[in-house]
């Protein structure tokens, strides 16, 4: 029997816990701006100082979108600098653009590479009626 490693104790195991971490309720984008099968980076900056970035990912496949804290599980970077080099294949998986891990797109969990096994950290979401993506409470 094979267990999930246990995240470093300084890591983040729960997205509210990634530092400038916005609140429920916060909009997070708008289905019309993001076509099916898209991987889009996006970022919060932090209300309450000004200086801090929540950096998430939106992904679209159909009518479910799914939101990600934009960092790696293995090393807690950024899965791509630029949107230009975010690498994905749409519906299936999103790739670590440091050290090549593959993250299922519809779990976040790591299927190849040095954080096998382990997730992204995944953002609950509300879509209101027109279409304004939300972090849910």
């Amino acid at each position: 029997m094979t267990t999930a490693p246990t995240p470093h104790p300084a890591e983040p195991r729960h997205w509210h816990e990634v530092p400038c971490a916005p609140l429920p309720g916060t909009v997070l984008g708008h289905t019309g701006k993001l076509a099916d099968g898209s991987a889009t980076m996006a970022e919060i900056t932090d209300a309450a100082n000004g200086s801090g970035v929540f950096r998430y990912l939106l992904l679209r496949s159909g009518s479910e979108v799914r939101a990600y804290v934009n960092r790696c599980a293995h090393f807690g970077v950024p899965l791509a600098a630029r949107q230009d080099l975010l690498k994905f294949q749409p519906h299936v998986r999103i790739t670590c653009n440091v050290h090549y891990a593959h993250y299922r797109w519809s779990d976040g969990v790591c299927t190849a590479g040095d954080c096998e096994g382990e997730s992204l950290l995944s953002i609950p979401l509300t879509v209101d009626a027109d279409g304004t993506i939300r972090i849910a409470p």
